[in-house]
């Protein structure tokens, strides 16, 4: 039985207001890359690892009722990602299958196959993509949009966070189905991104405007019918003012409330009432019985190139910390991606 190095992610302690590098430690261990006898469990070899923003609350000191998914200090960060099955106990799964899940932040894992959600038929289109577009990103994008906030042709579309994982393709799922779609985001580049790549009709850096109000209500004169929530904070309280009667927001996110450690209020919540707004917060796990259905919508789309994806590709298991870290300054632009292995 062969015993590897496998090097890990470990998380050092329970983190508290902003993440820093040293809150992970960088290990080498070792394992045997053989299954226990009778064991359903999969071994899998990480090729591609999902760094999203979400991970920032599972670092969290727990409070209230367990999060199965909570990281404890000492153990590898987990998260979605690309693997290659080197061994199956489980009958769907067999030796040289690529798949895609919830898997450790390490070289190689031994994990429940119940953790594997999908095996990867599709290998036309980059590996990576299985991390975003055509992972729980994309799935997210795609069931908030048009199941969550009930997206009609032609409506008025407002997304934030707009150049990352997620809302890039929300906007671009908005324009095809001729929709109007402004989008915020924190740089000049990435406001350039919107329009000269994702195809948003408008789009303007929320660090630059003193008054989002005003702002939206320069983009939006006519008012928002969806607004695909991604931040949180001022942002959707300055939203709620310029909503449409009937207008939905779909809450994926709300990245940046998650390093407080006292978090914003908001004041404009009265607008629900006057314009009969559903607020509806959602998850990826919610949707992923839609996941042949999303792949019917996307891929002839990514084929035909009409939707695009950015990614952000960071070499190299050591590269995670600094990656996570990163995506709350806004470090990256688009997907943010470690590549583990390229086999």
């Amino acid at each position: 039985m062969a015993q590897v190095r496998n090097k890990q992610v470990l998380l050092r302690d329970h983190v508290t207001g902003f993440p820093k590098e040293s809150d992970m430690n960088i290990v080498e261990s070792t394992i045997t890359l053989k299954l226990p006898q009778g064991s359903n469990h999969v071994l899998l070899k990480n090729l591609y690892l999902s760094c999203d923003p979400y991970m920032r609350n599972l670092m969290n000191k727990p409070e209230g009722p367990p999060n199965s998914r909570a990281y404890t200090p000492g153990s590898p960060l987990t998260g979605y990602g690309v693997s290659k099955v080197l061994e199956s106990g489980h009958p769907d799964y067999k030796e040289g299958d690529l798949v895609w899940g919830f898997t450790n932040w390490e070289e190689y894992s031994l994990l429940p196959s119940a953790q594997i959600l999908f095996k990867i038929e599709h290998t036309d289109v980059p590996l990576t993509y299985y991390t975003g577009i055509l992972g729980m990103p994309g799935v997210t994008a795609y069931a908030g949009l048009f199941e969550v906030g009930s997206l009609q042709k032609g409506e008025k579309v407002f997304v934030s966070a707009a150049s990352g994982a997620v809302g890039q393709l929300v906007g671009q799922f908005a324009k095809l189905k001729d929709c109007y779609v402004v989008g915020s985001a924190g740089s000049k580049e990435k406001v350039d991104l919107l329009t000269d790549k994702f195809g948003f009709d408008g789009g303007f850096n929320y660090k630059e405007e003193p008054d989002l109000d005003a702002a939206l209500k320069r983009h939006f004169p006519e008012g928002i019918d969806v607004y695909f929530e991604n931040v949180g904070g001022k942002t959707l309280d300055a939203v709620l003012m310029n909503m449409r009667l009937h207008g939905r927001i779909p809450v994926c996110g709300m990245i940046s409330q998650y390093n407080l450690t006292e978090h914003e209020g908001v004041t404009n919540l009265a607008h629900i009432i006057y314009k009969r707004v559903r607020l509806q917060g959602f998850n990826f796990m919610d949707w992923t019985h839609l996941y042949p259905k999303f792949l019917e919508f996307l891929l002839p789309n990514i084929r035909e190139g009409k939707v695009v994806y950015v990614e952000d590709i960071a070499e190299g298991l050591e590269s995670g910390p600094s990656a996570l870290v990163g995506l709350f300054s806004g470090r990256n632009v688009g997907k943010q991606v470690i590549v583990v292995s390229h086999e």
